[in-house]
């Protein structure tokens, strides 16, 4: 440091030593200049020992920025005092502003050149020195991207492809991560590796520890740093439900911690004086610049130095060619000076040939010295013509560097340590998002809201059942169903008109609390009511929605017509409906099921999904049933085989049937009997399809819910009344109800189609 200090850098200690710890810390440079004996700090931000502790010197690649430095390949300028000279560049053999990259801020200006592997680079160079016209393009595909010291990984490449391009850009690294479970299975570690670049380990734990301590990342149970000598691991152990669920936490600890991080690349850099932003092209080409001129400098200072031996070697020959009168003269000369000028003048040696034979030892005078002398002529002279070849061509100069640079890859060259993934690594809202299913409700005064599914727990038909909502005075639950928190949900409306939202947009909000209301979301027309739900995976195709009107009209359409569903609150035409008319049902088809149309007086048809052609969305549909006076659609279900018909009337009754007493009829008709209505049971609220391994819900207009096994409900015929379900108060009835099937839970993730009401 003192001798930095006094003879190049008149600045601060700290300022050198600071330099020279960065230049010895492997986490920092890619290639260390320094190696370092002591503490040099630690990637945990621990500061390194005082320098009265600590030794160093130059690394073996940190050598090869000095090789040729002694014969006049640089400029030389003074230093600070003017008391010594120092290099105003260093004759590098490789490129050492891309393999170990650059950060600093100027005037008005900045740089920041990422770490680069060596090998990839020279394999660049080696490849702009064949083809001079290359491409940027053709460079990116040998040197695909930065190599950090840390590894990790890069994920994309447009960021890397713009900043080669252009000279800016950024690029998102990520740590590199793997799951561990318990022999058990039943508890999970996110167990970290490698970091990004220049991430503070220690300050990268306390943020974690923060973030779980304060709910804003759920499931982490513990954060442990069990790094070592064989290198990093850090685990984050997860709680035992959250097993499943590591990488929705994986991606929040991305979005909101340096374990994702960018690194915005400039690079800047001085070429004659001058700054400029250079492509990845110009940089390399740039380095070729400099080592061609370093190359011919050399050669033109060896091409001197052998002339030069040369010239005292032509000297020896002449006085080997007459050794005894060479001898004889020096000895009858009176000093040295008469000798010099003696063998001058004799001869027609120069001072320089003539100093060179006073100064020669008499044992050179051996017949083995002059062999050597002889043989030492015809290497310098064959030497000195090789060198004025090369200095004659600029492709032998170019064949040198390739050379020399093949010769530090294999010296010097490692692996690739950071990885580079195609896939951009934004994290979208759904990546942070557990895919959970989630009971989403709706109250006739148009509140909504969304509940896990394990706030309902399993109770014995005839159960009181459990408040799922407060509602206001006059307000009640009207519309329930399930779906997954990553699905889109179409929302149809009592005037035909269908708007779009996704599940986690939705407010999660306690059991009994009201919900957010709808016109918050959507800018719905005075009079307009919310009356039909259709969750969705995906906007498939070959997947139809099926509609129901309370008058007995059915419509279908396909799903894919739906998918450019304005987002902004407008909505678009779901179908065309006469005056007085309402949408009261939408189901998802593969266009060949069978469709069931139930009444309110207890009436119900089946038909072929067939018998009602695919039809544009502002198609107005076709009769599905003739309804009595008085009588309305309640209910639309796409029939399932195997699966019993569940009827629920408004006073808390309802039974099973076998779907197989339902025979087809044609479209249009006036239906059977699917349960008899009387004053005891009241109308019907809603009919579902079931199997005995499911669940139903209901709820009332008093905002209460029951979540009932399907198989304790008894299979009864058509004609008749049902049993109990659940006890209702004078005041209140059934409202709605909705299926609970393991089945569909299960495959949800697979399936496009959940259950809609």
């Amino acid at each position: 440091v003192g001798d930095v200090i006094g003879k190049y850098h008149p600045h601060g200690d700290q300022a050198v030593y600071d330099t020279i710890v960065r230049m010895a810390q492997d986490f920092s440079m890619r290639y260390p200049l320094i190696d370092g004996q002591g503490n040099f700090g630690s990637i945990d931000g621990d500061p390194p020992a005082a320098m009265r502790y600590t030794e160093v010197r130059m690394t073996r690649l940190a050598s090869e920025m000095l090789v040729d430095l002694d014969k006049e390949t640089v400029e030389f300028g003074p230093n600070y005092d003017e008391s010594l000279t120092e290099p105003l560049l260093l004759p590098c053999r490789f490129p050492n502003l891309l393999v170990n990259g650059s950060a600093g801020i100027a005037v008005g200006m900045a740089t920041n050149i990422p770490p680069h592997n060596l090998n990839e680079v020279v394999d660049g160079l080696i490849a702009l020195i064949d083809n001079p016209a290359i491409t940027v393009d053709e460079l990116i595909g040998i040197v695909p991207g930065p190599d950090f010291p840390t590894g990790g990984f890069i994920h994309g490449r447009s960021g890397i492809e713009q900043a080669y391009r252009t000279g800016r850009g950024s690029i998102q690294m990520r740590a590199r991560t793997h799951i561990e479970t318990t022999p058990k299975g039943d508890r999970a570690s996110i167990v970290v590796t490698e970091i990004p670049y220049q991430v503070n380990k220690s300050r990268l734990l306390e943020t974690i520890a923060a973030l779980a301590g304060e709910k804003k990342i759920e499931g982490i149970a513990e954060v442990r740093d069990e790094s070592d000598r064989e290198g990093m691991r850090i685990v984050i152990e997860l709680k035992r439900d959250f097993t499943d669920k590591h990488e929705i936490v994986l991606n929040q600890l991305f979005k909101h911690t340096k374990l994702q991080d960018s690194f915005g690349i400039i690079m800047l850099g001085i070429l004659n004086n001058e700054p400029r932003v250079f492509t990845l092209k110009e940089l390399l080409v740039a380095f070729l610049s400099h080592r061609k001129e370093v190359v011919t400098r050399r050669c033109r200072y060896e091409l001197k130095e052998a002339r030069k031996r040369l010239h005292i070697l032509e000297g020896f020959r002449i006085a080997f060619d007459h050794l005894e009168a060479v001898i004889d003269r020096i000895k009858r000369a009176g000093n040295p000076a008469e000798a010099k000028a003696a063998l001058v003048a004799d001869y027609g040696m120069s001072e320089i040939q003539a100093q060179s034979i006073l100064d020669m030892r008499l044992h050179r005078l051996t017949s083995l010295e002059r062999e050597k002398i002889v043989q030492e002529h015809a290497d310098i002279s064959a030497q000195i013509e090789k060198l004025e070849t090369v200095l004659r061509s600029e492709r032998l100069i170019l064949d040198i560097i390739r050379e020399e640079l093949i010769e530090v890859k294999v010296r010097y060259g490692d692996p690739r340590r950071t990885e580079i993934i195609d896939r951009e690594s934004e994290i979208r809202i759904e990546d942070i998002i557990a895919d959970e299913d989630m009971v989403v409700t709706i109250s006739h005064g148009g509140y909504i809201k969304r509940s896990p599914m394990d706030v309902y727990r399993h109770q014995k038909r005839g159960g009181k059942g459990k408040i799922g909502m407060t509602t206001k005075e006059d307000d009640f639950v009207e519309h329930l169903f399930i779906a997954s928190m990553h699905s889109y949900i179409l929302f149809f409306t009592t005037r035909g008109k269908v708007y779009w939202l996704k599940v986690y947009n939705i407010p999660e909000q306690a059991r009994s609390s009201r919900g957010k209301a709808i016109v918050n979301f959507f800018r719905l027309e005075p009079g307009e009511k919310i009356s039909a739900f259709l969750p969705v995976r995906a906007f498939e195709e070959h997947r139809y929605v099926v509609m129901a009107t309370r008058n007995g009209k059915v419509k279908k359409t396909d799903l894919f017509q739906f998918k450019n569903v304005r987002k902004d609150g407008s909505g678009i035409r779901a179908l065309t409906l006469e005056a007085g008319d309402e949408l009261i049902g939408v189901r998802m088809t593969d266009g060949n099921q069978e469709i069931l149309l139930s009444t309110r007086g207890g009436k119900a048809i089946r038909f072929s999904e067939s018998e009602v052609r695919n039809m544009g969305r502002t198609a107005a549909g076709v009769k599905g049933i003739t309804l009595a006076d008085g009588d309305e659609v309640v209910s639309l279900e796409v029939l399932t085989p195997g699966a019993t018909i569940l009827s629920v009337c408004a006073n808390g009754y309802g039974k099973r049937t076998p779907v197989e007493e339902y025979r087809r009829q044609q479209r249009g008709g006036q239906g059977i009997i699917t349960i008899k209505t009387t004053r005891r049971n009241g109308p019907v609220v809603g009919i579902l399809q079931v199997t005995k391994e499911e669940d139903v819900v209901l709820m009332t207009s008093s905002g209460k819910i029951i979540r009932i096994r399907a198989a304790d409900i008894r299979v009864m015929g058509r004609n008749t009344q049902g049993v109990r379900l659940v006890h209702t108060n004078p005041d209140e009835t059934v409202v709605a109800v909705a299926p609970v099937a393991d089945r569909e839970v299960s495959e949800a993730g697979n399936d496009p189609l959940l259950p809609g009401l």
